[in-house]
């Protein structure tokens, strides 16, 4: 089958490899319909992910459908439409009983499928403990509609979720990409009082006054400026960093008012810095982690309703022989790229 694979620092490849198998009775098998690049992936292409396995398909935001099932699978069935979870996670351990699947114990628990064992951005991925890391796709909803679930999604409704926002907040979002843009929706399910976002693009900045014109945009040299201009009490109540820069992780505790929740669902480059002389006295509460991405099923039955929409984060499609093309789009921010979806 063709694959995109790490091949080194610097480089993916497409290539061929062989069909991945049954090795679990949990497993299953998924044929690939539609898979997408994320910012994660250009993370392991220039090393800043060490987990990272060379020559490991890449790729951890996919739908399909259901080609084999091992022995103990029992949930699904060989032709059903579903989302793959970005998380490996057995279900069974603590971290997994409390909904904190991203610290499962499992040796390839956590962000694994295009990390450290083969992803999606191929024509078939093998998925470990498929009962939890599989969602059903409604019928009436699209590949396209569902997928981002598994990931950006699912990164966007859990910092909404631990972010405790209630709807007399004002909540700054920092970082308007497609993951700032999913928390946005997310967030908007809290329904607070104000949505402030950040972005430093221009032409991200006009899709989200266009997209959702009750939001407040800002750039990063008029953020707190904004941010204390319309908030009640000095600042937001709730900050949720998703940008992943040192500028934006500065911005976020800048903004935030005294006794605040301060989020962060970016992945960052290299340590950031908690200047606590600078920061005395606004004891902030700081949340910090990979998403636990174990809220999929809600996310979906979201979609079907109509209170999510993602669709027009997908600016562009590609055929997996073409993934080299997508990725040079992607990378370089060409032509007004939010997200790209590669069609098998």
């Amino acid at each position: 089958m063709l694959a995109c694979i790490y091949k080194k620092h610097g480089v993916f490849e497409l290539t061929e490899k062989p069909k991945p198998q049954i090795i679990n009775p949990k497993d299953a098998i998924v044929k690939i319909t539609m898979s997408s690049i994320c910012t994660s992936d250009l993370h392991i292409k220039h090393g800043s992910v060490p987990k990272a396995v060379t020559g490991i398909t890449v790729g951890h935001e996919m739908t399909g459908i259901v080609e084999e099932t091992g022995t103990d699978v029992k949930k699904f069935k060989k032709g059903d439409r579903v989302t793959v979870n970005v998380e490996t996670f057995c279900g069974e351990c603590f971290f997994c009983q409390n909904d904190f699947v991203n610290n499962c114990t499992d040796e390839n628990g956590g962000w694994a499928l295009g990390c450290r064992i083969d992803g999606g951005q191929a024509e078939y991925v093998r998925v470990p403990y498929a009962e939890q890391g599989l969602n059903k796709i409604p019928d009436s909803v699209s590949d396209e509609q569902a997928l981002f679930t598994g990931d950006i999604l699912a990164t966007g409704y859990w910092a909404a979720k631990i972010s405790e926002i209630k709807e007399t907040d004002t909540v700054l979002i920092i970082g308007a990409g497609p993951t700032g843009i999913c928390t946005l929706i997310c967030t908007m399910l809290k329904n607070p009082r104000k949505i402030i976002v950040c972005e430093k693009n221009e032409t991200r900045r006009n899709f989200i006054k266009s997209h959702y014109p009750s939001v407040i945009v800002a750039n990063p040299e008029n953020c707190l400026e904004t941010v204390i201009k319309k908030s009640e009490n000095g600042g937001a109540d709730v900050v949720i960093e998703v940008a992943g820069s040192e500028d934006s992780f500065k911005t976020a505790w800048q903004s935030a008012r005294p006794n605040a929740i301060v989020t962060i669902a970016a992945l960052y480059d290299k340590p950031m810095i908690l200047p606590l002389p600078d920061m005395y006295g606004k004891n902030l509460i700081f949340k910090t982690g990979g998403v636990d991405a174990c809220d999929c099923d809600e996310i979906l039955s979201l979609i079907e309703r109509g209170k999510i929409d993602t669709t027009a984060l997908i600016t562009h499609k590609f055929p997996l022989k073409d993934i080299q093309k997508a990725y040079e789009i992607f990378e370089n921010k060409l032509d007004n790229v939010i997200k790209i979806a590669i069609v098998n």
